[in-house]
């Protein structure tokens, strides 16, 4: 009677270990789902002359809706912590660009995040700016540009785990 009251006991804790597992597994699938069609997360930019990592930049979303992005560290050989943002001409000018948002205002728009704004901290220039995920949402096309979207350039970001 006491091996039987024993192994019961075990399985019971096997069962409870192997449910508390699937409910950690179905909790990751349900997160990875979502960061799939959303750019809310770590993104490394990639410089558009040298192909090499530039900074890392991280999208939030608001109460409405919108998304923002700010740099939460610069990945460049030669970049310095308190560079500042000495060609911006808004309320940017002289900031650090360590915590900048460069990215704002963007809506959802279909399968696109669309109307917002992107500010290039090298020149200070403030974009019109949309984008959209590829690769299952690993990628990050984002295009800046001026009046019609074909005058503009992408980049494509990659997420960050």
């Amino acid at each position: 009677m006491m091996q039987f009251t024993h192994r019961a006991r075990a399985v019971a804790l096997r069962t409870a270990r192997h449910a508390a597992l699937a409910g950690v597994l179905v909790a990751n699938a349900v997160t990875a789902m979502a960061q799939a069609d959303s750019p809310v997360g770590t993104w490394q930019t990639i410089d558009d002359h040298t192909g090499q990592p530039k900074a890392l930049v991280q999208i939030s979303q608001d109460g409405s809706g919108a998304l923002s992005g700010k740099v939460i560290k610069g990945l460049g050989a030669n970049d310095q912590p308190d560079r500042r943002c000495t060609a911006c001409t808004d309320a940017r000018k002289d900031q650090p660009i360590l915590g900048m948002t460069i990215l704002s205002d963007l809506k959802k728009d279909g399968d696109a995040w669309d109307h917002g704004q992107i500010l290039d901290p090298e020149n200070g220039k403030l974009y019109k700016c949309k984008m959209h995920l590829e690769d299952g949402g690993n990628k990050l096309v984002v295009r800046g540009y001026i009046g019609v979207s074909l005058l503009g350039r992408s980049q494509t970001w990659i997420r960050q785990q």
